[in-house]
């Protein structure tokens, strides 16, 4: 059996192609037995192959003639994608010098051309400047689209565009003229056409010529235009609408930059409106208007002032020191102006919530406007000495005296809070411990304490505020209230025990003397019952208290009387004085002032005060002879049998004496007087701890200790009595010098 064997036979061969172009590609198939793969070998030529004849001038030719189309906005008769291939080629093969620089001359002959419609247009002359422009941003939009087309590259587009139009120094003046003139009209309040400055400007950016060119020209023209419109509003407007201009040209210029100007700018533009319109006319701003707005708490413009301020170099430390110099002047002014001494509290409460006002609103609680604040009322209030202590404390008085229905107890709480604010700009503080404690006392033994808790609310103010020391005696009166209280329950008790009860109720308190006032004991003649029921009282009290004193204070005494009238019975609530008069006319129809004074034994000033309130107020239980609303000699009294009141007890209040000047000068003349007490002190305690100290050095550490303002030349005095009862000495060599006398 013979086998039939065939030998594969493989067969290679090459296909040559040929383009459009010129150039030549081979390629290599394989072909097998039938079912299996067939791969694709491609091979290089051995030797390169050579560009076609007049290959390279040809692809010139139609290069050209597209770039040429493209400048003159015509149809390109070539297809795109064979011109990018043949540009391919010529590269492949090193021609890419030669290629550029013919494009680049082609590109640069078209910019060259340009030119001369900016320079020879035959009416550039009398063309406007925004025709100009428009001209020149046409010219500009068709460079960059053709630069997107060119195969040269936008970096050589945007130099021949500087080199040949913008750097020609007629063409880039006109062009940067017109920009600033259309800028100089918006801000003048015209329309401008935004969208053509910011090409323009965005052109002198991409060129790079914006800084040279045109940035600080237009800063020039804008230091100028602010320089000359801040000198003339300042003079014709006010400040309010002055300060509102300003913030609407910032604002202006701030939509410029984001609209068409380079963000570059901003900082130095806005530095230029800030420093033409508000650095260069702080003072002048300040001295015309802020007391205007604080007079008339401008909230809104005190606001824009702080903000506008807070921009410029040295704005807020000038405003500060307006601001702190307004409140040392208007202050000064409710000090010390007698005339204002009625509302001077008040007013100060005012003023202070109306500067926290601002301080808190408009100058965003800035820690320094805060404390100038302070430091000016400190300074201030205190111009005048004694005096603002004495009325705060009369103030206070007048809001926790009963009969105050001004207030709530909250909103009493929050007026007190206030008082404590204005309470610790004071240097004189025992001068206010003084008249408090004065009128704290009447509060306190006339039962006219609108509200116990509201007492001990300013007592523990005072303590947080001032120390323990400075309340004790305070505290103390409440504690002899109290105290008083108990004694009464123990007092009733005794009198029950009594074999002789009294029909007279009595009430006594006790005061420690150290605490209270000091009162001028003034000797009266009082009715026998009243003096046997005091006998009693004080033999029950000296058995509980031996060694005690008392001594009665008939001033403050008051009573509840029982009268009958014509309409029928009525109490009557009125003071011990007020008392000793009504109870003479048990005894008879009519007696003359000398005569009831003969009786009583009360001083002629308080007597006429008495009967005034008792004849000639609105409840007139007695008729005075002959008739007025004052007391004088040689008048007569007799009993208003006919009086009527709707009310069945009646409290006729004692006609009040005025604080006199005397008084006035009394309480602070024992101010004074306290005041020596402690220096002394302070002087011994320091120089039995040093032994040895100069004068500068001792006076430095008494004003470390006292706590209210004194002068050298006081505390000199001070140390001389000191010298004199032998409590410290000179030294003999060196008399600057003291030594302390065991």
């Amino acid at each position: 059996m013979a086998e039939d064997t065939r030998q594969d036979k493989r067969a290679s061969f090459s296909i040559t192609e040929h383009s459009a172009n010129g150039m030549a590609r081979t390629s290599a198939v394989a072909s097998g037995k039938t079912g299996t793969s067939k791969k694709l070998v491609i091979k290089n030529f051995k030797d390169r192959p050579k560009l076609a004849e007049n290959y390279t001038e040809d692809t010139w030719l139609k290069l050209r003639d597209a770039v040429g189309a493209i400048q003159n906005s015509t149809s390109i008769k070539y297809n795109l994608e064979e011109l990018y291939q043949a540009v391919e080629n010529l590269c492949s093969y090193k021609v890419s010098p030669t290629l550029y620089k013919q494009l680049r001359q082609v590109c640069e002959d078209h910019v060259q051309a340009q030119i001369h419609q900016f320079r020879e247009y035959p009416f550039l002359c009398s063309l406007d400047n925004l025709s100009f422009l428009k001209r020149m941003n046409r010219c500009w939009q068709d460079h960059c689209r053709q630069t997107v087309s060119w195969t040269v590259g936008m970096d050589t587009g945007l130099e021949l565009f500087r080199t040949h139009i913008v750097s020609d120094s007629a063409v880039q003046k006109r062009t940067v003229e017109g920009i600033l003139e259309q800028i100089e009209l918006e801000r003048n309040g015209e329309t401008v056409d935004r969208s053509l400055l910011r090409s323009l400007l965005g052109m002198l950016s991409d060129l790079q010529v914006y800084k040279d060119s045109f940035e600080e020209r237009f800063l020039t023209e804008t230091n100028r235009l602010y320089a000359a419109e801040g000198q003339h509003l300042m003079q014709e407007r006010d400040v309010p609408e002055y300060l509102h201009h300003v913030a609407r040209r910032l604002e202006e210029e701030n939509d410029r930059i984001v609209s068409y100007l380079d963000q570059s700018t901003q900082k130095r533009l806005i530095s230029c409106v800030e420093k033409q319109l508000l650095e260069e006319h702080m003072t002048a701003i300040l001295q015309k208007g802020l007391s205007t707005l604080l007079d008339e708490n401008r909230v809104t413009e005190l606001t824009l002032l702080y903000q506008l301020f807070s921009k410029v170099k040295g704005g807020l430390p000038t405003l500060l020191q307006f601001w702190r110099d307004y409140i040392k002047s208007f202050g000064g002014e409710i000090v010390c102006t007698p005339e204002k001494d009625k509302d001077m509290v008040q007013d100060l409460l005012d003023f202070k919530d109306k500067m926290d006002n601002v301080a808190q609103s408009c100058f965003a609680r800035n820690e320094s406007f805060i404390n100038a604040m302070k430091e000016a009322f400190e300074t201030f209030i205190n111009k005048r000495p004694n005096k603002p202590a004495e009325l705060i404390a009369k103030y206070v008085d007048s809001k926790l005296r009963a009969g105050n229905k001004e207030a709530t107890e909250e909103e009493l709480e929050r007026i007190l809070d206030k008082i404590m604010i204005i309470f610790r700009f004071i240097h004189g503080k025992d001068v206010f411990e003084a008249f408090y404690k004065k009128d704290l006392a009447k509060r306190l033994l006339v039962g006219k304490s609108a509200s116990v808790d509201a007492e001990k609310s300013m007592l523990s103010k005072l303590k947080h505020e001032c120390g323990a020391a400075f309340t004790s005696k305070l505290e103390g009166m409440f504690k002899d209230m109290e105290l008083s209280k108990d004694i009464m329950i123990q007092f009733k008790q005794y009198m029950q025990n009594q074999s002789e009860p009294s029909n007279i109720e009595l009430t006594v308190n006790i005061l420690t003397m150290g605490y209270w006032p000091s009162y001028t004991p003034m000797e009266v003649h009082l009715p026998t019952e009243m003096v046997k029921l005091q006998e009693v009282f004080k033999l029950f009290y000296l058995g509980k208290h031996s060694g005690r004193k008392l001594q009665w204070q008939p001033t403050l005494g008051h009573a509840v009387l029982k009268a009958e009238f014509k309409e029928g019975k009525k109490e009557l609530q009125v003071s011990l004085f007020q008392t000793l008069v009504l109870l003479m006319f048990n005894e008879g129809e009519e007696f003359s002032m000398e005569e009831i004074r003969a009786a009583t034994g009360i001083e002629e000033g308080e007597l006429k005060r008495t009967l005034q309130s008792l004849a000639c107020g609105k409840a007139r239980v007695l008729n005075k002879n002959p008739r007025g609303k004052d007391v004088e000699d040689g008048d007569r009294f007799n009993f208003n049998n006919d009086f009527k009141h709707k009310l069945f007890r009646i409290k006729i209040n004692q006609i009040q004496m005025k604080e006199t000047v005397e008084e006035q000068v009394s309480t602070t003349e024992r101010v004074f007087q306290d005041r020596q007490y402690q220096i002394d002190a302070a002087v011994v305690r320091i120089m039995k701890m040093r032994k040895t100290l100069s004068h500068n050095l001792l006076v430095s550490e008494l004003y470390n200790q006292l706590k209210f303002p004194v002068k050298p030349g006081d505390l000199k005095k001070r140390i001389e009595s000191l010298i004199d009862r032998d409590y410290m000495e000179r030294d003999k060599e060196t008399p600057n010098q003291y030594h302390y006398v065991a």
